[in-house]
């Protein structure tokens, strides 16, 4: 199936919509890549960044492996001293039919900027998957 990219910058405490909805639900995505890059590398920087099935009104950078919305996880620290950084990732193979929402949470100063990358899988989905994924998206609201 084709895959969808999807990139941007966010700073800290901003959420980012990435539409993907459709009138009939009928397509799905997964995601087969998630990744975040720091903006100015000169700096030590801690970042957290997550992506989510609904809207968060608080921004945190707390990871809650038992919330059901959260679709994916990613932790990157840098530390400029010694031109080092570490960067980990975790995400879901659950697919889903409507929009995500991206949120990013630094320990540092919030004019700190970080990037991410997103490739989606596009899933083509019968009448019971869509179904499935509808039921599950308005569980989550």
């Amino acid at each position: 199936m084709p895959i969808k990219t999807f990139r941007g910058q966010l700073l800290d405490g901003d959420q980012d919509t990435i539409s993907l909805h459709t009138n009939t639900g009928s397509t799905g995505y997964r995601i087969v890549n998630f990744r975040i890059f720091a903006h100015d590398w000169d700096s030590n920087e801690e970042f957290a960044m997550k992506i989510y099935k609904v809207e968060q009104t608080s921004i945190n950078a707390q990871f809650n492996f038992d919330d059901q919305t959260l679709l994916g996880a990613a932790y990157l620290e840098n530390n400029a001293a010694i031109d080092n950084f570490s960067e980990s990732v975790i995400f879901d193979k659950d697919i889903f039919n409507q929009d995500i929402f991206i949120t990013l949470k630094t320990t540092q100063s919030a004019s700190r900027a970080c990037n991410y990358y997103i490739e989606l899988e596009q899933v083509a989905l019968d009448l019971n998957e869509n179904t499935v994924a509808t039921l599950q998206d308005i569980r989550n609201k």
